[in-house]
């Protein structure tokens, strides 16, 4: 079905004949269990490793095998759905994350599980383009935005509580359970799915017989976007080019995507449509998804780990204290696809761009007796800007593509911004860990040994311990110990600081990229995905 110049006449030719609501719900169940294991298994990482007996190193690779296969599925959707046609392709990729899900959950061994994360990879990375384009197909121009803001609530509050309920359930029960709950959730989807939703009428599934494949176009992408995937995940941890393994998969992944990208621009059969990006609006729409994607799971990761390593937060308080966050992002959805139907959308982007740079300025104000309230606040702050994005973003995108482009247009916003958060997640990891030894490092220039306040802190921390039942020399090794401590943790939260600093800064600039985009006309014939 056309995606620019749709009208709602045109578009009414594919509309089901059962409520496009309840449609809705039933594709967007399975994207958000996708979303969800992208973040669920972190928590339960040491629980793995030492029930199936690997390495804390070795079991990383639960999360990285995971997001390699996802993020090379992603891009060629659109070209599996022409095959397969797009209703059985997305029931495929339901089918393969549900078994998958059930064979992690039974794994018996750390390859095996591996592999079955792997294969629940690949079958999740076909869900949201799908979705996506499901829903465009689906619903009128005009009602779009709201239809988007269903999935922009799976999409965006996923990331957010995926931790919390993954710690949940490996405490309560067992880190098998992380995996189980995807079964009967895909089986529903499944039973949906079938009965609701068929392919629109126009489209057109390609012939096997009239199928060339282009071998080399699938390597060059999947080699490229799997070495990225290693390098962004694994980076931090071998200390980046430091280190011989991420030096080459580094050049393996830029060579490789570079000359894919000749060569799939030339390529009469494609895999993957770069030639969309040709269009202005479209360019501009996946840079802004990929910072997106870049702010909101690289702050999804620092406020969680603030909270528990400096502040003393359980996972469970530190997932009350983000959950308001998350039901910000739900109840703004309806109102900004509503809004979208009578304002610009680019209004709104900028809007959105501006309320959450501020929010992470706020952040800034955060030192270590921040209560619980003060964040909570804030996070709720920055989902108001958060909701204002996701579906603006997605909505513009389309409005000026050509007819047909919309199940690989999909496909490449959502790797924009799964490349985005895997980009940001690197990104203020390493941020953190070197700010924190930058300030630690200049905070202990100020403690040298002629300090009269640094020796009367000593002196007081000493006179304690030993007043406690200590020896004088057991007492002044703790006493050191006591200062170094809170050194490391004033160095760390100076490092957090900086963190959400540079972060507002980076979101800020982006507000003048909003206008680089085309003007749509508010609730006119575009497709939102």
């Amino acid at each position: 079905m056309g995606a620019a110049s749709l009208t709602l006449n045109e578009g009414a030719t594919a509309r089901p004949a059962v409520n496009p609501w309840i449609i809705a719900i039933a594709v967007t169940l399975a994207t958000f269990m996708e979303v969800l294991d992208t973040s669920i298994a972190n928590v339960a990482l040491p629980h793995i490793a030492g029930s199936l007996s690997a390495g804390q190193d070795e079991s990383t690779w639960v999360l990285t095998s995971y997001l390699v296969s996802n993020a090379i599925v992603l891009p060629l959707s659109g070209w599996l759905s022409s095959i397969l046609g797009r209703k059985r392709f997305y029931m495929s990729c339901v089918a393969l994350f549900t078994i998958s899900s059930a064979l992690c959950g039974f794994a018996l061994n750390l390859p095996m599980l591996i592999v079955f994360r792997v294969l629940q990879g690949a079958g999740g990375g076909g869900l949201q383009p799908s979705e996506q384009a499901i829903l465009a197909d689906t619903f009128p121009p005009a009602k779009r935005g709201m239809a988007f803001a269903v999935y922009g609530a799976a999409v965006v509050v996923a990331p957010a509580i995926g931790p919390t309920l993954g710690g949940w359930i490996t405490d309560n029960f067992s880190w098998r359970w992380i995996f189980f709950v995807n079964i009967p959730v895909g089986i529903l989807s499944l039973l949906l799915t079938s009965r609701l939703i068929q392919d629109p009428p126009d489209f057109r599934r390609r012939k096997w017989s009239e199928t060339k494949i282009d071998y080399m176009g699938l390597g060059l992408i999947g080699l490229g976007l799997g070495a990225l995937q290693v390098v962004l995940d694994k980076g931090q941890r071998e200390d980046w080019f430091e280190s011989r393994y991420i030096l080459v998969l580094s050049l393996v992944a830029a060579a490789s995507l570079i000359f894919a990208v000749f060569w799939e621009w030339r390529h009469k059969d494609p895999i993957v449509e770069l030639h969309l990006y040709k269009e202005r609006t479209f360019a501009t729409a996946n840079f802004l998804m990929f910072m997106l994607g870049f702010s909101l799971l690289g702050s999804t990761l620092l406020l969680p780990l603030f909270m528990q390593t400096l502040l003393g937060y359980t996972a469970e308080q530190a997932g009350k204290a983000l959950s308001p966050g998350g039901f910000a992002i739900l109840m703004m959805l309806p109102l900004v696809g509503f809004l979208l139907s009578r304002y610009d959308s680019r209004w709104l982007m900028a809007i959105g761009l501006t309320v959450l740079s501020f929010s992470l300025f706020h952040m800034t104000n955060f030192d270590l007796n921040v209560d619980f309230a003060t964040v909570t606040i804030a996070r709720v702050f920055q989902g108001l800007g958060l909701a204002c994005l996701f579906v603006p973003i997605n909505t513009a995108a389309y409005s000026h593509l050509a007819p047909g482009k919309n199940n690989a247009a999909s496909g490449l916003m959502n790797l924009a911004r799964n490349i985005g958060g895997s980009v940001g997640i690197s990104f203020v990891t390493t941020l953190l860990a070197r700010r924190t030894q930058f300030h630690q490092a200049r905070l202990s220039e100020n403690l040298s040994g002629g300090s009269a306040p640094l020796q009367s802190t000593l002196q007081g921390l000493t006179a304690r311990f030993i007043q406690g039942g200590l020896d004088a020399a057991t007492a002044t090794q703790k006493a050191y110990a006591m200062l170094q401590t809170n050194v490391i943790r004033q160095a760390t939260m100076l490092a957090y600081v900086d963190c959400f600093w540079l972060l507002g800064v980076v979101i800020m600039c982006l507000v003048p990229v909003v206008f680089l985009m085309k003007k749509a006309k508010p609730g006119g014939p575009m497709a939102a995905h």
